[in-house]
């Protein structure tokens, strides 16, 4: 499956037992298996309808997913999982329990909305520790926005969690042209991110629209990230930059976000199933 080209394999994993960090390694390689950015297996759950979990291609786990949830979503409608006349459905990720809304045109579901639940600004929460780095920190409003020299650009890290670490740095010039494939990985691993951190690059475009591309802790660039476009939604309007709606371009598609300062961040966009098929396992 796949949300604006952030692509997943999904398994239906509620009776099985595995090394899923050990399967995700395997499966997710573009080579030699089937290739995703994610493996995501759908579980039980006390908490919410469907519970959730996250392995990326170095098989660390993530908290959350934006994408994956809204995929996820998509997987239990198509399977017959759920009443195919849902309007809401709850799916618990390590992070939260994310409500997941459907919107329908003319019978057929087009877009899925979820709940990404609060952003979270305390350095134990995202988690950082600035005094780790050779760099400076500012406060933002709520926000902790770190400068430093990174790969010889100065970077300013606008710093924000969304159940996973994100850091969000602003430029004037294209995203095309930023050079994510040497920044991305430093980035990643700063001594003052004690779990890694994803990177993301954004351009504010007017006040409500930002086009951005996201380098994805564990996996490398992704064509899209939800949780990162809610990252980006969140530090550009604590910025003053947009407006509480904004549309985020990426390479992978367009993913529509929602934060009126305060409360819980909405993120919508597509879901989209692309094949089906039986691993040897």
């Amino acid at each position: 499956m796949q949300g604006a080209g952030n692509d997943f394999v999904m398994v239906d994993g509620r009776d099985l037992k595995r090394d899923w960090s050990k399967l995700a390694i395997t499966v997710l390689n573009r080579h030699l298996g089937i290739g995703a950015d994610s493996l995501i297996v759908l579980l039980p759950s006390k908490k919410a309808v469907f519970g959730m979990r996250t392995w990326d291609t170095d098989g660390s786990e993530a908290e959350t997913c934006g994408n994956g949830i809204r995929c996820l979503a998509r997987f239990v409608l198509e399977k017959g999982f759920i009443n195919p006349d849902v309007q809401e459905m709850t799916i618990e990720t390590v992070a939260a329990v994310n409500r997941v809304k459907l919107e329908r045109k003319s019978g057929k579901v087009v877009k899925f909305w979820a709940n990404m639940d609060k952003p979270r600004f305390a350095p134990k929460q995202i988690p950082v520790n600035v005094k780790a780095g050779q760099g400076r920190a500012v406060d933002i409003k709520s926000m902790t926005a770190y400068t430093d020299m990174v790969g010889g650009m100065e970077l300013t890290l606008n710093l924000v969690s969304m159940g996973n670490p994100h850091a969000v740095h602003f430029i004037k010039t294209s995203v095309a042209e930023f050079p994510m494939s040497k920044i991305g990985p430093l980035v990643e691993n700063l001594s003052i991110f004690p779990q890694r951190v994803n990177f993301e690059v954004a351009r504010v475009l007017d006040k409500n629209h930002i086009e951005a591309r996201v380098w994805e802790r564990g996996v490398g660039e992704t064509l899209a990230c939800g949780s990162g476009t809610c990252a980006i939604t969140v530090a550009s309007r604590l910025n003053g930059y947009t407006e509480s709606k904004v549309d985020v371009k990426l390479p992978g598609g367009i993913l529509n976000a929602e934060w009126n300062g305060n409360g819980e961040i909405i993120l919508g966009g597509p879901a989209v199933s692309v094949y089906e098929g039986t691993w040897p396992d």
